[in-house]
């Protein structure tokens, strides 16, 4: 039922002039259904209070609430269709009422852990692209028979809102930069090992994979009472993100994994000086994918000590200062920060070293991000002692990594099992930092158990080889000339 009506949802989008990609239907089926989990959330909470004996106010004023303009019912419990809104009716309301109506709980919430806020952030940044007010009307009911009570149908409902985020990804364009493969996010927290207590960061938050699984983590390891499931919700996660849409999606991926209001602030994360975050800023944990490739303004770079266009580069270095001391970080990044030779990288990799102990470099195969053309590694790290070794595993799948051929869980229990003990194995070395080159600090990937391939010969070579073997040729003719 639920996949159906995720499809039925996504065709009907697909027809619309409106939403013409993955990342357009993804971002109107999450306003949509934020406002229904919004309206199963207040139910819930005003048959509580009434049990209880007790009043409950609600949120939204009552034309905005979902039962009045979005699916109102007569007595039979169905869609009355006589007072429905629907086509340019239906269009109209949403995009002149609603929307300036949810938008302005961002002024008017108390701070930005409520979900009065989140309400706010989201309608400030989307907007509806649906054109076709028929169209919106079918969405409206299709999303309506979505039950959202029971933790199972949470579960189901984010499996599938994770697959449409997975979707989008492999889609191309940017939609790759909002997903980061769950099996890679399962082993890094693995090796990491997040306890209850523990508060856990990610900086390029987009949809939010990272903190989800680690909620997932968490909650299976933690003893079950009520003030641990508190200090879950609402004392535990924390992101940033600069993107609308993947604001919007890595709130949406939150809720239905059951954090009801996410800590997720909407905000250029590198726009923040390095020397304005404070102790009561810092976490234990951090858990990031940083952006590939990308490229920040002048102004953003004179936040930080080591200035560089490189926006991973800027964000290892938050990273880094948001760390509590004894906190451990994985961080996803592009291989070449290991081996550049510019100022920027080799600084980098001095101030990581001899602020940090990086005991732990993943090096994955091409191909683990679909369309992102790019090596990665993941850097594994503790705060507040120098790196005195570094232990290397370099993944080999056995296949070539793609769309067609993800990376899976089983791909990753060789290098969990060895990272314990850090054993040396075909895959894996260790590298002792004092024999690095000062002027370099190149901690470039270089399997010592793997024999390295012949260089190709230079042009010149080939030529002088074969002249060798045309000066052999005509001396083996002529000794056949002077027998015969």
């Amino acid at each position: 039922m639920f996949e159906q009506t995720f499809k039925n949802i996504d065709d009907i989008l697909f027809k619309d002039s409106g939403a013409d990609s993955e990342l357009d239907y993804i971002g109107q089926t999450s306003w949509i259904m934020f406002l229904r989990y919004l309206d199963e959330l207040e139910n819930e909470k005003a048959e509580i209070a009434e049990l209880e004996g007790e009043d409950y106010s609600f949120i939204l004023k009552g034309e905005y609430r979902w039962n009045t303009w979005a699916t109102p019912k007569n007595s039979d419990g169905k869609i009355d269709h006589n007072i429905a809104l629907t086509g340019t009716d239906l269009v109209s309301f949403v995009d002149t009422k609603l929307f300036p109506y949810l938008a302005s709980f961002k002024q008017s919430a108390i701070s930005a852990d409520t979900i009065e806020y989140k309400i706010g952030e989201i309608f400030s940044e989307l907007k509806n692209k649906i054109q076709s007010g028929y169209g919106l009307r079918e969405i409206l009911e299709l999303a309506d028979s979505l039950p959202f009570r029971s933790s199972n149908d949470k579960h189901e409902l984010s499996h599938l809102y994770e697959t449409k985020i997975k979707n989008m990804g492999n889609a191309g364009r940017n939609g790759g930069q909002y997903y980061t493969p769950r099996p890679l996010i399962r082993a890094m927290i693995e090796v990491i090992n997040p306890q209850i207590g523990e508060t856990v960061y990610d900086g390029a938050v987009g949809s939010a994979g990272f903190l989800c699984e680690t909620y997932d983590y968490i909650k299976a390891n933690m003893p079950k009472n009520v003030d641990n499931l508190q200090t879950l919700q609402k004392n535990t996660f924390y992101g940033k993100e600069k993107k609308n849409l993947a604001y919007v999606i890595g709130i949406m991926n939150m809720i239905l994994h059951g954090i009801e209001a996410p800590n997720i602030i909407h905000t250029n994360t590198l726009a923040e000086p390095l020397n304005q975050i404070q102790e009561k800023d810092r976490y234990n944990i951090i858990l990031a994918n940083p952006p590939f490739g990308g490229k920040e303004r002048k102004e953003v770079q004179q936040n930080f000590n080591i200035k560089t266009g490189e926006t991973a580069f800027l964000f290892m270095q938050h990273f880094i200062k948001s760390l509590k001391a004894g906190g451990r970080a994985a961080v996803v990044i592009k291989n070449t920060v290991l081996s550049n030779t510019d100022n920027a990288s080799v600084a980098l990799r001095k101030h990581l070293l001899e602020s940090c102990n990086l005991h732990t470099v993943l090096d994955m195969p091409a191909g683990t991000f679909t369309g992102a053309g790019v090596k990665t590694v993941v850097l594994f790290f503790t705060k507040g002692e120098e790196t005195k070794k570094t232990w290397f595993y370099s993944l080999n799948a056995g296949r070539n990594m793609g769309k067609t051929n993800p990376l899976n869980d089983k791909d990753m229990k060789d290098f969990i099992a060895l990272q314990k003990e850090k054993k040396d194995s075909d895959n894996s070395w260790t590298i002792n930092i004092s024999d690095l080159d000062e002027n370099t600090y190149d901690l470039s990937v270089k399997n010592p158990f793997v024999k390295e391939e012949e260089p190709l010969r230079t042009p010149v070579d080939i030529l002088e080889n074969m002249k060798r073997l045309d000066d052999e040729t005509r001396d083996i003719l002529d000794s056949i000339g002077k027998i015969v």
